[in-house]
């Protein structure tokens, strides 16, 4: 079976992680601040706060911008269920803005339209979550010119787009956020096995989320309410967590960072391969936006309705023929959990026209000249 993403893990990859195990720290050591330093300084951003998780650094995110109870929090339909679940964890509300047709990212003039019907309501939302589908930037300006008038804090959910660019910067420097989350799953652009990063330019956001992601125990002296006991001391002053990455999995992303760049140029090599392909047939791929590059973690395609077979043969057809397709993802909506909260089929139209029509199909960097042919022509074959 051919899947939809895969990781890449070399030698230099398994020395890496052999060291650190030879060394006296597997966890909380040197390598953790070492790879935050790479993330950091690669972005152009002042912080980088290493977690296990993505949905760890969402989490962490939200709190330390202030998500509570009574509070809104507004994200894409769009996503993986971590995007939304961050604001529950925080004891929020969600809610949902539908995404643009063409990008299948959240739209910057819906968005407008539904804080325009919010601010007479007063159910504004605190934190908006742009995200990032499949490596490719949301609008990132005309968001932030909407912080500004409506007043509301951004998270970037770039899980799917680390090496990505908007407007010639890299995604990560939020220049147009508050704080940006990375993902590095093992199908992610690089991966750490698990792990997850948040990066923000405010040294007081990153203090709050270094002090939530281990426990709300620091033994920084300035943040005690006492002189310290003795050199053992520490305070708990927060309510935290445990959610800190190991030195072993921090090993592994600063050795996969020096491949990212040569990661990206595979990934759109094989994206221009696949745009040729289906050029004059009935699928359609996101729309690439001026001014965006892409980090193209997936493929996604879209069957019209002149294709004369259905999305799920297709898909079904896919698998059969020994080729991994996926779908990213089903509208976080119409799942039960959010539907018992008064969420219904039909509330986010262009979302579920999207999930209707989408499949990934395989596209990472070892993915071979003859599987992605192979690919294209079984696809063609089923149109």
């Amino acid at each position: 079976m051919i899947p939809y993403g895969k990781q890449d893990i070399t030698q230099s990859d398994i020395d890496a992680v052999i060291e650190v195990l030879k060394s006296d720290f597997l966890t909380q050591g040197p390598v953790v601040p070492e790879f935050e330093a790479v993330i950091a300084r690669y972005c152009g951003a002042g912080h980088a706060v290493a977690t296990n998780s993505a949905t760890s650094s969402l989490h962490i995110a939200c709190l330390a911008l202030g998500l509570s109870q009574g509070d809104w929090l507004w994200t894409s339909p769009i996503t993986f269920v971590a995007s939304s679940n961050c604001a529950l964890y925080c004891g929020a509300n969600i809610d949902f803005v539908d995404i643009d047709p063409e990008t299948y990212n959240l739209s910057a003039e819906l968005l407008e339209k539904k804080l325009i019907e919010a601010k007479k309501t007063g159910r504004l939302p605190k934190i908006v979550i742009p995200v990032h589908l499949c490596g490719q930037s949301c609008e990132m300006e005309k968001i932030y010119n909407l912080s500004l008038q409506y007043g509301f804090k951004i998270i970037e959910d770039a899980s799917h787009a680390i090496g990505g660019k908007y407007q010639g910067k890299l995604i990560g420097s939020c220049q147009f956020s508050d704080i940006t989350v990375f993902s590095f799953h093992p199908v992610k652009i690089i991966t750490t096995g698990e792990g997850g990063m948040a990066m923000t330019n405010n040294q007081q956001l990153a203090d709050q989320m270094f002090l939530l992601r281990s426990h709300g125990i620091t033994r920084n002296t300035d943040h005690m309410t006492q002189i310290p006991d003795g050199p053992w001391y520490y305070q708990q002053v927060e309510l935290g967590f445990n959610y800190r990455m190991t030195d072993i999995q921090a090993a592994l992303g600063i050795s996969q960072m020096n491949r990212l760049d040569e990661y990206l140029d595979k990934r759109h090599e094989l994206a221009e391969k696949y745009n040729n392909i289906f050029v004059d047939t009935p699928v359609k791929s996101q729309c690439q936006r001026p001014g965006c590059y892409s980090a193209y973690h997936l493929f996604v395609i879209r069957l019209q309705d002149s294709a004369s077979i259905s999305h799920k043969t297709l898909f079904k057809s896919l698998r059969t023929e020994g080729i991994g397709v996926n779908l990213h993802y089903i509208p976080v909506h119409t799942h039960p959990y959010y539907r018992s909260m008064g969420f219904n089929f039909g509330d986010f139209p262009n979302a579920e026209k999207y999930y209707n029509e989408a499949i990934s199909i395989p596209l990472y960097p070892l993915l071979t000249d003859v599987e992605q042919e192979y690919i294209g022509n079984v696809i063609l074959g089923l149109l």
